[in-house]
């Protein structure tokens, strides 16, 4: 059932084949809903077949190359995604910038690093959608954050990371208060630790246990919450931060 026919969403941080990124494109396309996405330092020659399989959906599709650390980055996106898709109704905020820390290193580049991807590029696109949004006088909207398990339990060594992540917890709350009022909804899903390619056998092996649903989480986990968050069947539904982790123990 295309739930999501003749949408526009925007995904950022679609980077790789097997990533959460890419899944969440590939489940609102078979949804009908038409995709742009961006990504950086990866193969334009990949993005171009991504595209093509995503079209295959029966869909529209394009895709941009950008540094999401460049202020200007959510006008550049939007004002591409209106050239060449229409105005977007769906906004997810996938791009996520890791990297490991801990006191012992944590320095001012690291934090900026971290600030410039995960909380400013994610705020200011999803401000900047919300003004678009309302002087179109659309009546549906939706904004989709990916954030983490920062809120669950410690992550050591990931102190920039979860500062960030933290952030967006935070924000997704107060901006679903203003913008409710124009009919779009803001969430956010923590998928928990998911297998999209980056997991070792000994790091599998050490995550599965603690999956009391017995199984490590992989992208389509994911995917399919945000679909859902995306469909109308969602409206009730804001200011929420959703942990998909089938069942993940911290301890």
């Amino acid at each position: 059932m295309r739930k999501l026919l003749d949408q526009v969403a925007i995904i950022t941080g679609v980077s790789h084949h097997n990533g959460i990124g890419a899944a969440i494109c590939r489940k609102l396309a078979s949804n009908g809903t038409n995709i742009f996405f961006t990504y950086w330092q990866s193969d334009e020659e990949w993005a171009v077949q991504f595209q093509k399989e995503l079209c295959a959906f029966g869909v529209q599709s394009s895709f941009l190359e950008i540094d999401l650390a460049e202020p200007d980055a959510a006008m550049k996106i939007l004002d591409a995604t209106e050239a060449q898709l229409g105005l977007p109704t769906i906004v997810v905020n996938n791009a996520a910038h890791s990297l490991r820390d801990g006191y012992r290193n944590l320095d001012a580049k690291i934090l900026d690093d971290h600030y410039t991807v995960n909380m400013r590029s994610s705020f200011l696109l999803s401000v900047e959608f919300a003004r678009r949004f309302q002087n179109a006088a659309k009546t549906s909207g939706r904004i989709i954050n990916l954030t983490s398990g920062q809120g669950q339990g410690p992550m050591i060594e990931e102190l920039a990371y979860v500062a960030t992540k933290g952030a967006i917890s935070a924000f997704t709350l107060s901006l679903s208060a203003e913008l409710a009022p124009l009919g779009i909804t803001v969430n956010a899903v923590n998928p928990g630790p998911t297998d999209s390619g980056w997991m070792s056998e000994s790091i599998k092996q050490e995550l599965l246990p603690k999956f009391l649903l017995g199984r490590i989480g992989v992208p389509d986990d994911a995917a399919r919450l945000v679909a859902f968050l995306a469909s109308s069947e969602a409206e009730w539904i804001t200011g929420q931060v959703i942990n998909s982790e089938g069942g993940f123990l911290r301890k």
